[in-house]
């Protein structure tokens, strides 16, 4: 994919580098179909645990959303406004629409900042963050439970 913006760019990488990358290299990666831009099927077939999902969503080391989102989380300090706010997002998006910003956002718009937590071949990751995911697919299917919450 083109990366047209360098600052975009830039940012992506600190973003990705400061999350922690699943160890799931050793995992079978779950399969899954775009369709429309979309992706309808959970990655696991089990359904997401949302406060699973809060928990690895504000995580610094996994997640991270606040570092480009503001979320209705008063609690944490220092929101990002990179990204869009998060507060009614579930009635914005849909659970498949969620899912694939999740997987790889830059299916949907390829100058987008947000990293992919589901896809291996990041750029500019450190050799022993390379061939995993930044989520794992439960993970990724509790962060999309938690998101639908936020109506």
């Amino acid at each position: 994919m083109k990366h047209s913006k360098l600052l975009a760019t830039a940012f992506g990488v600190a973003v990705a580098g400061a999350i922690s990358f699943s160890a799931q290299a050793e995992e079978m990666m779950a399969t899954f179909e775009i369709v429309d831009g979309t992706i309808p099927q959970s990655l696991t077939g089990t359904p997401g645990d949302a406060d699973a999902g809060r928990k690895t969503a504000i995580d610094r080391k996994k997640g991270n959303c606040l570092a480009c989102h503001v979320m209705p989380i008063p609690e944490q300090q220092f929101h990002g406004e990179t990204g869009p706010a998060l507060d009614g997002i579930g009635d914005r998006l849909s659970e498949a629409e969620l899912r694939m910003r999740m997987v790889d956002a830059k299916v949907i718009n390829p100058d987008t900042m947000m990293p992919s937590f589901y896809k291996t071949g990041q750029h500019m990751v450190l050799k022993k963050f390379e061939g995993k995911t930044i989520l794992s697919a439960q993970e990724v299917e509790d962060v999309v439970a938690y998101l639908l919450t936020l109506k």
